[in-house]
């Protein structure tokens, strides 16, 4: 099918093994261009930076004062809450609550699923409010409230309140800088901050010197989680409310096929590389009581981004492939799994977890016990407006040298890390050669494109080849509407999430080059064409017989998917 979709050109391997995410916020906004400074502005500033002879005066590698990039914030004398505690503790609501009675405010999230949760949430409660993430932008009129993916948080306006969720995650290695730049960079009166207690210590030294006055607010869990002594046993154990987790796409298929099997349950399934509308259709199946999906097969993917009535967590193993290797799962990702069972408000009184394997059992019942490792250090990276102005320097360089050149030579502070870049590289590599600026370039470097997904990198080299060559790129000239279909193994299954994922990058780009990448609405539609037969694959893997009766969401979802057909297959 994917032949068909997507035509296919070799790249040559790059050398690289991880799949490593770097969307760099700070100079791309959503709309019709990217907001840099003006080059005009820019040389001004080098000239003043320069002596005669070329000789860099400003040391553009010293990052050790990140917290000096945004005067705004430093204006202002913030009052910083942390709100602290496990999973299903309240943390975050009690946070929610104090945004939606500000005068303005911005919800920056780790997910889209995050940031479409809270919008929804404002505004059903006549608090108008704005959604903006890397592939929409949906606003409300009237709205001084703003839902946002971290990596668009706006470091520019003012806000009265301003929350940052699962803040912990700043110590991550590929998307940290963003939660970093919101931490140091939003200029609210009021920041509320909510996460692991794990990252208190090391914010607290982060702000000694902004002068923000930082209160801390612990939670417990709102509902008990018990950690049961022993593991699931036969499969004929498994009853509704209950959620296995596993770390593999394929052993995904196998437990749903084998649950199902048994005639008594149905599955709804979650995992990272579907596409997000699918994953929120699956979870509200599983939520749905009225619905016969009633057992959930997941990966970590759970971990946050989804409300889910989870009676039961049962780890099917507790190791996984990081990209690199086999290793046991660290205590936080165990406690953030495991504290999804026992969702306060479900119909669960309480939240259990177990493990499929009793040799498992020792290392969960431990990470249950033990603290969160404390964080160290936070994630940065340097804007487009410091790369470009290094780049002045070396003026023969391309993008990946200036990248692996300005990294190398940088210098940072004790409580920083440089934020991991291997696929920004692996993009620049790419296109290096192609005849592109370096605004350009940067541009589709930090693009949500997957470099280890074939028909994802071919997808971008081929728009980035036809940007270079025409300055317009319309989306049939690699892609055939109409050819979808519902895919009828799992492999026919992963060609359509990676076709899903050129769509979005096709959408990311026409929000951001939108004269360039003209066909918006139809990516857009299509996309969602793909969410829909990705769905229909899902909810029919695993069935033995047919059912006495049709499934309403089924049905539901047949008919939605006949409305698109009918709508956008003959455009």
């Amino acid at each position: 099918m994917a032949s068909m979709l997507l035509r296919r050109r070799r790249i040559s391997a790059l050398g690289v093994s991880r799949v490593l995410q770097a969307v760099n916020g700070d100079s791309f906004r959503l709309g019709p261009e990217p907001k840099f400074e003006t080059i005009a502005s820019l040389g001004v500033r080098i000239r003043n930076y320069s002596s005669g002879n070329g000789t860099a005066k400003f040391d553009f590698t010293d990052l050790t004062r990140p917290h000096t990039w945004y005067p705004n914030a430093r204006k202002k004398n913030r009052k910083v809450f942390l709100h602290v505690g496990p999973t299903n503790s309240g943390k975050t609501y009690h946070a929610l609550k104090r945004l939606e009675s500000s005068s303005s405010g911005v919800y920056c999230g780790p997910l889209r699923l995050l940031a479409w949760e809270v919008a929804k949430r404002l505004n059903k409660a006549k608090v108008p409010c704005d959604l903006i993430t890397g592939q929409e932008k949906e606003e409300v009129d009237g709205a001084k409230h703003k839902a946002v993916t971290v990596e668009m948080a706006d470091i520019t306006s003012d806000y009265q309140c301003a929350v940052i969720d699962e803040i912990q995650m700043l110590g991550c290695k590929t998307r940290g800088f963003s939660f970093t730049r919101a931490l140091l960079g939003i200029a609210a009166d009021e920041l509320h901050l909510c996460g692991d207690a794990a990252a208190v210590p090391l914010i607290q030294e982060l702000l000694k010197v902004t002068g923000d006055d930082v209160q801390v607010q612990s939670y417990d869990r709102l509902l008990p989680l018990v950690p049961l002594e022993l593991p699931l046993g036969s499969f004929s154990n498994i009853r509704t409310g209950d959620c296995i987790v596993s770390f593999s796409r394929k052993e995904i298929y196998r437990l749903k096929k084998k649950i199902e099997t048994g005639g008594s349950h149905l599955c709804s399934v979650v995992y990272g590389s579907l596409p997000p509308e699918t994953r929120t259709r699956q979870a509200t199946m599983f939520n749905d009581a009225s619905s016969e999906f009633d057992v959930l097969v997941a990966s970590d993917a759970i971990g946050m981004g989804l409300n889910l009535n989870i009676s039961r967590i049962i780890f099917s193993t507790l190791q996984k492939f990081d990209g690199l290797e086999m290793r046991d799962l660290t205590v936080p990702e165990i406690k953030q799994i495991a504290g999804r069972a026992g969702r306060y408000g479900s119909k669960f009184p309480w939240g259990e977890v177990t493990c499929l394997d009793a040799t498992d059992l020792p290392l969960l019942h431990s990470s249950l016990k033990s603290a969160s490792p404390i964080l160290e250090q936070a994630g940065v990276f340097p804007s487009f407006d410091l790369i470009y102005m290094y780049s002045r320097l070396k003026p023969k360089r391309g993008l990946y040298r200036i990248l692996e050149d300005f990294l190398e030579n940088a210098k940072l502070s004790e409580n920083y890390f440089f934020a991991n870049c291997e696929e920004m590289l692996k993009v620049a590599a790419v296109i290096d050669g192609l005849p592109l600026s370096l605004h350009d370039k940067y541009l589709f470097c930090i693009s949500p494109v997957d470099m280890n997904d074939e028909i994802s990198s071919q997808g971008l080299k081929q728009f980035a080849e036809t940007y270079a060559r025409k300055g317009l790129v319309h989306l049939r000239e690699i892609f055939t509407p109409g050819t979808l279909e519902v895919p009828k193994t799992p492999t026919a299954l992963k060609e359509l999430e990676s076709i899903h994922k050129v769509l979005e990058l096709y959408v990311w780009l026409s929000f951001r080059l939108e004269e360039s990448f003209p066909d918006h609405e139809l990516a857009s539609s299509q996309k969602n064409i793909c969410s829909l037969l990705i769905e229909e694959f899902l909810e029919r893997l695993g069935w033995q017989k047919p059912r006495s009766r049709k499934l309403a969401s089924i049905t539901s979802l047949k008919s939605l998917m006949e409305d698109k057909k009918r709508r956008y297959f003959c455009d």
